[in-house]
């Protein structure tokens, strides 16, 4: 059940209303997403959904099944979003923008750095330096994955969004090569030394993106 937060979040049309769904399975607030998307009106307000998923393997629209190497009783689902193949489950905070970004006049590159700058800039407070890489979207540190970005665009609107590793198995990374980079290592931000609960990093990514995204409407 979702959870709007209250006030300037929920105001007019350039306000983006940010709604925790807790934990939800994947292909329903998939499908969900997609009929926000066709269905919106042009004076729709902007959503921030975030929420945790059990365990799934999502296939990007660029993905080849060879990347998924063993994914034993994990269901799997094609998406539509860009690129490869990536895992989501509990203790990874998902975060879906569901933006028009025409009208926000924000490119695809652009949304995708900011997701990324905000993933970032989390680590950078907690003492741990990370950084996005030009091949291959996401959040980095030493080398390791710690948050995946993939996206679409529909009608002028984005879905899909941010997942950011904070506390979880990381084990059915092992079954797969993580946005299609066989061996690519991946860690979550407990292995990182950062003590912070998924509700945490829901809380101050969903801050910083809003403000953000506000600043831009």
């Amino acid at each position: 059940m979702a959870h709007p937060d209250p006030g300037r979040y929920a105001a007019g049309p350039t306000a983006i209303q940010h709604e925790r769904l807790g934990t939800v399975p994947y292909e329903p607030t998939w499908r969900r997403m997609q009929r926000f998307t066709e269905t919106r009106e042009p004076t729709a307000p902007d959503r921030l959904w975030t929420l945790q998923h059990p365990p799934v393997f999502t296939l990007g629209l660029n993905a080849s099944r060879e990347h998924l190497l063993n994914p034993g009783d994990v269901p799997v689902v094609p998406v539509d979003r860009g690129g490869q193949v990536t895992y989501h489950g509990p203790g990874q905070l998902v975060v879906y923008p569901l933006l028009d970004v025409r009208r926000r006049e924000i490119g695809v590159r652009a949304l995708v750095s900011l997701l990324e700058r905000a993933v970032v800039e989390l680590l950078a407070a907690e003492g741990v330096t990370a950084a996005a890489r030009p091949d291959a979207p996401g959040v980095y540190v030493d080398g390791a994955k710690v948050a995946s970005v993939g996206l679409r665009i529909r009608r002028g609107c984005s879905y899909h969004g941010l997942s950011v590793n904070v506390d979880m198995d990381l084990t059915p990374f092992s079954l797969i090569n993580p946005c299609g980079h066989a061996g690519m290592p991946v860690t979550d931000l407990a292995g990182l030394g950062v003590s912070l609960s998924v509700e945490a990093v829901e809380n101050r990514l969903a801050d910083y993106l809003i403000d953000a995204l506000e600043g831009r409407g």
